[in-house]
């Protein structure tokens, strides 16, 4: 596992390397860069800060392949990774399998794992696809396991000690894409292919839903929902390359397309969606490769990466997945309780 300190483009006009005394500041971002198989922090010059991962074309166990999640715990990050598909990469024309969920230190070093690399299954101690894990403030980990179509947290211990649904069932939860523990106790899930967003609680009931009624014009593809301070729910509605914020009666109360900006891939499918402590938004606009930060009044105040152009070198994304601010768990199920 490499821990690097910055990573630049040959030829290009870049600020001085950032120091890996950086790390982990607030205001940096950690970004699930996924088809170059790492996680990196940036700060607001665009300079990596720490990276966890070779980057592209490494398809081996000391990288994160299809990284999609990742989030940082205390001084530790814990991140997903899926997968490359076939034709992703070239050293893995017919595709490679990562999942594993893994928690790693600052140098690089796993101290914690569920899931074996390469491994696909549903047994303990197996994943298919894990594509979002949270750390709860248990110590547990939720775990949306995508190609099982199921959610379960894990103990240290590598057991189950809950699960949606209990039995996998399409008609519950279809291609799962994300889940995060509420202040109430509940579960709030992004049931993606089945085109809603649902607060389930811990008996499995289903509390809460956008839409009521499924409606792939209100939300087509669900690839991540977080609950905001003000009752009202962030979700990613990704097919339909937008980001919505709709209130407890369902009403969409603010929005932002992402393919009408200038030079825009017409579908560069959102995959994640993160409110900001000063309100604005954080999303990942997965396929124009890049991160940006959006105020209220829908100007884009902060990019990362070039619209619609992938890369790897100085301020250089491949599609990237998810992106939090470092110290800013608005909406998010914080890793500690209050008095840790």
């Amino acid at each position: 596992m490499l821990a690097i300190a910055a990573v630049s483009l040959a030829g290009a006009a870049i600020p001085a390397a950032a120091t890996n005394d950086e790390f982990s500041e607030n205001g940096n971002i950690l970004i699930s860069d996924q088809f170059n198989n790492r996680v990196i922090e940036i700060d607001r010059d665009h300079r990596v800060v720490w990276q966890f991962g070779i980057g592209p074309n490494d398809v081996s166990k000391e990288s994160i392949l299809g990284v999609n999640d990742a989030q940082r715990v205390g001084d530790l990050t814990l991140m997903a990774g899926t997968g490359v598909p076939g034709g992703a990469e070239p050293n893995c024309p017919n595709g490679c399998v990562d999942n594993r969920v893994i928690l790693v230190d600052r140098a690089g070093h796993i101290k914690w794992q569920y899931g074996t690399f390469g491994v696909t299954g549903s047994a303990d101690n197996e994943l298919n696809t894990p594509v979002q894990d949270t750390w709860l403030p248990n110590g547990h980990v939720l775990i949306t396991d995508q190609g099982n179509g199921r959610i379960i947290e894990v103990n240290k211990a590598h057991h189950v000690v809950w699960q949606y649904p209990q039995v996998p069932d399409p008609a519950k939860l279809n291609n799962p894409n994300s889940a995060e523990l509420l202040e109430n106790g509940h579960i709030l899930i992004s049931d993606e292919n089945n085109n809603r967003v649902i607060e389930v609680s811990r008996n499995h009931d289903i509390v809460w839903q956008y839409p009521k009624v499924i409606d792939t014009g209100k939300l087509n593809g669900a690839a991540f929902a977080s609950r905001l301070e003000n009752g009202n729910t962030l979700i990613t509605d990704s097919t339909n390359n937008r980001v919505i914020e709709v209130n407890h009666a369902g009403n969409v109360v603010w929005s932002f397309v992402t393919n009408t900006r200038p030079y825009s891939n017409a579908n560069p499918l959102p995959t994640r969606a993160v409110r900001l402590d000063n309100g604005h938004t954080l999303i990942s606009d997965q396929f124009n490769h890049q991160v940006i930060e959006v105020n209220h009044a829908h100007k884009v105040v902060f990019t990362q990466g070039t619209i619609n152009v992938l890369g790897d070198g100085f301020n250089g994304l491949n599609a990237p997945y998810d992106a939090k601010e470092i110290g800013d768990y608005t909406g998010l199920t914080p890793p500690f309780n209050e008095n840790d």
